[in-house]
């Protein structure tokens, strides 16, 4: 126990916690804490606006495995996470969010910023706490930290503000690290049984997977097994693109070769993930789920399991926990497998099917000239992007549509949207994931609508020498909900053409770099001149306004007008 004041123990549990840096905006709230980040160790990466603070410590999360920090003054500054923290939700990031309250004595009286805090963050976040005395700082924020880990998801500091005044003994606590099971024995025997009687056994390589750290452990047993490996969607890092085994990723805009193999499964092992509604939806024309496929499904969250499709094995376990110890039993007293007695016909297959994709993406929307075809600039980027590079795309057309083209080598390299799919999500993620990893070069791919809601962060960049790059798709429309209005309205188009300025010019007008690409042969020099600068760069890429399948055709139907007036407006 040690005499220090509350704005110490904050800090001391924060640098207790290894934080090294906190994004936000600078607020009265908590400042008498924020004047000792520095001396602590603690860098402040102050941004334009909240919910960029929030993706930032989305990314750095991703991009690390540690828990990223976000903080903001009382009232609108933590309302204006809410997006961000949503998006953490549904990424299964660790984010703490801390939330600086309306004085406690002065709390119910309708005061200057104030509002209740936990409402709006209690369905999107792991664990919600109010520290309503001084002496339990340390206990309650060092908690937000350990559950953050444990479960997987964003955790809330609630401290009225005048919590951070006066001084008391306090104890700072070490964080809680636990072993991950590989889930329990009698569930990992039937696995191992189902896979050894499999012939065409596929494996579902998902988030869990890079998250427990087991890529190079997922790659030992599909090894064994010579199974084609299918990255889950919007996990396309989760195994090495340079794999034989390796097919890509499922879902929208995915792989044809991992769709058409996935297909043929009847023994598919999904580890780590929930197996999400939106990321095994027919694509491409291919109802590719299949269906008499005997499923194992590994997830630390028992809730899971068999939640979207139906398990016949559900294990409880941390995935790389799991891949290594179902390969330790696959292997123990050499067990047969059925698998093996029909190898090369399916090696042969999923190279056959591997290249017939591949030609497809070398034909499909490559024409030359200017503006540049979407999937041509996505070829392009795809081409020339450093091998290190995070990438992170928002929601959108283009960028949905650049699931066909974005391949890793390296886990933790690939950062969407997910499942909440907000705009303005890509760039300020970047950022996030180049302050927690400046040794490698962070791409943001951005439509032009979405670009509006997080552009202001160029400045955050600027001010912060943190040289992100954002890679802006300019083709003047909201390109997603205008497939709507073209597949079922008629090409009645309300609200989704932009007028857009030079974001290149805007972008050198903030202090960073701007480049206009208007050919796709100035493609590689944009993303090579980007990779290696020092500023923050913005590459504007002046793209036609075709369009991408819409994201669900069961999400709209043909429209019915029943009164006379708007009889002529229905589309036939």
């Amino acid at each position: 126990m040690t005499r220090m004041s509350a704005s110490e123990a904050f800090v001391e549990t924060l640098v207790a916690q290894g934080v090294t840096h906190v994004f936000g905006i600078v607020g009265s709230a908590y400042m008498d804490a924020l004047d000792l980040f520095e001396p602590a160790g603690i860098r402040f990466v102050s941004v334009a606006h909240e919910q960029g603070a929030g993706h930032m410590a989305d990314g750095y999360a991703r991009a690390t495995g540690r828990p990223g920090v976000c903080i903001a003054q009382n009232g609108p500054g933590i309302t204006n996470f809410v997006t961000a923290v949503a998006a953490a939700y549904w990424a299964h990031s660790p984010v703490v969010v801390i939330t600086p309250e309306t004085g406690s004595n002065t709390q119910g009286l309708g005061g200057f910023q104030e509002t209740e805090q936990l409402p709006f963050f209690e369905k999107i976040t792991k664990y919600q706490v109010h520290c309503s005395n001084q002496a339990r700082i340390p206990e309650l924020l060092g908690r937000c930290f350990d559950y953050a880990l444990l479960e997987r998801g964003p955790t809330q500091f609630n401290i009225p503000r005048d919590l951070f005044y006066g001084e008391f003994d306090a104890h700072i606590p070490v964080p809680i690290r636990v072993e991950r099971p590989a889930g329990g024995p009698n569930s990992l025997e039937d696995a191992v049984r189902l896979l050894s009687e499999a012939e065409f056994p596929v494996i579902l390589s998902g988030g869990g997977v890079v998250m427990s750290g087991g890529v190079d452990d997922v790659v030992r047993l599909a090894e064994h097994l010579d199974a084609p490996v299918v990255n889950t969607y919007l996990h396309n890092d989760s195994f090495p693109r340079s794999h034989r085994l390796w097919t890509g990723p499922i879902g929208y805009q995915g792989s044809k070769a991992a769709m058409k193999l996935l297909a043929q499964a009847d023994v598919v092992l999904a580890l780590g993930t929930r197996l999400g509604p939106f990321g095994t939806l027919p694509q491409h024309g291919i109802d590719y789920w299949p269906k008499t496929a005997r499923l194992i499904q590994v997830d630390m969250n028992p809730r899971k399991l068999g939640l979207v499709k139906q398990a016949a094995v559900g294990i409880c376990g941390d995935a790389r926990a799991a891949a290594v110890e179902i390969l330790k039993r696959l292997e123990t007293g050499n067990r047969a497998l059925a698998a093996h007695a029909n190898r090369e016909r399916r090696l042969e297959e999923i190279a056959g099917q591997k290249a017939a994709w591949e030609a497809e993406l070398d034909r499909w929307g490559q024409a030359d000239g200017a503006p540049i075809a979407p999937r041509r600039a996505l070829r392009g980027l795809e081409k020339a992007l450093p091998g290190n590079a995070m990438v992170t795309t928002d929601i959108g057309n283009i960028c949905s549509v650049s699931n066909s083209y974005l391949r890793f080598e390296a886990p933790n390299s690939f950062f969407a949207a997910m499942s909440f799919g907000n705009c303005g999500y890509a760039f300020p993620t970047a950022i996030g994931a180049k302050v927690a990893r400046p040794d490698r070069p962070a791409f943001a791919y951005v439509g032009d609508g979405a670009w509006g809601m997080s552009l202001q962060e160029t400045l955050t960049c600027v001010r912060e020498n943190i040289p992100a790059t954002a890679v802006v798709f300019n083709n003047g429309q909201w390109g997603a909900e205008k497939k709507n209005q073209i597949d079922y309205y008629a090409d009645r188009y309300i609200g989704t053409n932009l007028a857009n300025p030079s974001f290149a010019a805007v972008a050198q007008a903030m202090g960073a770099r701007g480049i206009r690409v208007e050919h796709p042969d100035a493609i590689g020099d944009a993303v090579r001149a980007a990779a290696q600068s020092d500023v923050a760069t913005v590459i504007e890429v002046m793209v036609t306004q075709e369009l991408g399948d819409p994201f669900r055709r069961d999400a709209l139907r043909k429209p019915v007008r029943l009164l006379d007036k708007y009889k002529a407006y229905s589309v036939p």
